[in-house]
This record gives structure tokens, sequence and C-alpha cells, in this order.
């Protein structure tokens, strides 16, 4: 197939053009802004060769002169979207600051909806991406760890970002697909956990619900697992345990 290596490539070390020949028709910005527009609208499984090539208005042989592979594809989807992340000026607060990078990580998997779906499986690092990293490292920059740990703390907080939103996404969409309300499936669901429950056969699961009064508060859940995280690199709150040196 035209374009497609025959040997592993990350499509950062392609050169995006020659300087031989006529100006190509397309930049890899316009390829990623018409997958990622088919995405946002379709879903992942919308994004294709063909269906790109077609928003684009070429053929899919002739896509293919510019992103060998579909994964090609997907990486340069991710890095698109990466550019959403505001690259502040670091506060000297390195908590604060990873929060707010981890809300925004947030805010721009539920503006696409697909890119959790990506995230394990995108390899290489983008433009993007690097420059992420970077901002995120300079953020840290007065913890007092090894920059081993660093890279740990922000590889175990994105995780938690992209877990947690991931799981918010697949409840949603599962809700839309359903033909009742998601109050009286919750309370059918509910119904029959407290019937098993009620049998004694739970004892420890039984005392959990009794000291749980009233509905979870997700987000306050989401909250902590960040802060527990960053807890266990912070050298001031660490008294015994791992050290992520």
């Amino acid at each position: 197939m035209a374009g497609r290596a025959a040997v592993p490539e990350v499509i950062w070390a392609r050169p995006e053009r020659t300087g031989r020949g006529p100006k190509p028709a397309f930049t890899r910005a316009g390829i990623a802004a018409a997958a990622v527009r088919i995405a946002d609208a379709e879903g992942l499984d919308g994004v294709s060769m063909r269906h790109v090539a077609a928003e684009l208005g070429c053929g899919t042989m002739s896509l293919y002169n510019y992103v060998p592979r579909k994964e090609d594809l997907y990486e340069l989807m991710v890095d698109a979207v990466g550019a959403e992340h505001e690259m502040f000026e670091p506060t000297g607060d390195w908590r604060a600051d990873m929060l707010r990078n981890a809300e925004e990580t947030r805010a721009i998997m539920y503006r696409h909806t697909w890119v959790p779906r990506l995230m394990a499986g995108v390899h290489g690092f983008s433009p993007n991406t690097l420059r992420y990293l970077e901002h995120c490292l300079a953020c840290l920059e007065p913890l007092d760890v090894p920059a081993g740990a660093k890279t740990e703390l922000i590889a175990l907080l994105n995780g938690i970002v992209s877990t947690y939103t991931a799981n918010d996404i697949a409840t949603v969409e599962r809700t839309r697909s359903m033909p009742w309300s998601e109050e009286e499936e919750n309370a059918v669901r509910m119904a029959y956990l407290g019937s098993q429950v009620a049998t004694g056969a739970y004892p420890r699961l039984a005392a959990a619900f009794m000291e749980q009064s009233g509905p979870v508060d997700l987000e306050a859940v989401f909250r902590r697992a960040l802060e527990r995280v960053m807890d266990a690199y912070d050298p001031e709150l660490r008294q015994e345990g791992p050290d992520p040196r």
C-alpha cells in the first residue's frame, strides 16, 4: 500500500514533506482535524481512512501517502487535542498546579469522549505530549524527589484521570441506550443489592454500607484519589512506607 513503511516507524520521525515535487495538498494538522471532527460526531468507531479521506475530499489511497497506518492517524488525533492543554506559568505550588493539570485533562476528555480509548494504545511521544510532560515537570520543580519519581507521579495522576473519566463516559453512554431512566435502573439494582446484603452473607459489605449515609459524592472521590497519590510522593507527608526514590 502506498506510503506504508516496511519497518517500524514513528510518524513524527517521518518528514511531513520532502523538498521535491509539488506542494502536498494536505497537512498532518488538517488530516488530524478532520479525524477529530469525525470522532467527536460519531465516536472512534466512525474513524476510518476512507471516512477521513472523504471528509478531506481525496481518495483513500492518497491519504496513505500522508498517514501510512490507522495507528498513525490515532497518534495525530491525540496530539491534536493535546494542543488544548494550557501551558500556564507554574505557581510554585506543585500540588495545586498538578490538580489544575488533571482537571484540564479531564475536561479535554469530556470534550473528546473517544480520547480515553486511545490513551493505552497510542505509542510514541507526540510533540504536544512532550510539551505537556515538560510542563508537568516544570510544575513539579518544587517537589524534592528524583525525576523518575516525578514521571511516575505524572503517569499515575493521568491514569486516575483516564480511568475515572472513561467510567463516567461509559455510564452516560449506557444510560442513553437504556429504554428506561437512570433512576429506574438504579432503583432496581439497589433493591437487588439490598436483598443480597440482608441475607447476612456479606457482613463486611453490610457494615460498609451502614457507614455510608446518602449518595456517594463521586467528585469528592475523584479529588481524594488524586490527593492521596500526591501524598505518597510528598516528602513532607511521607513518614514511613515505600519510598518513590
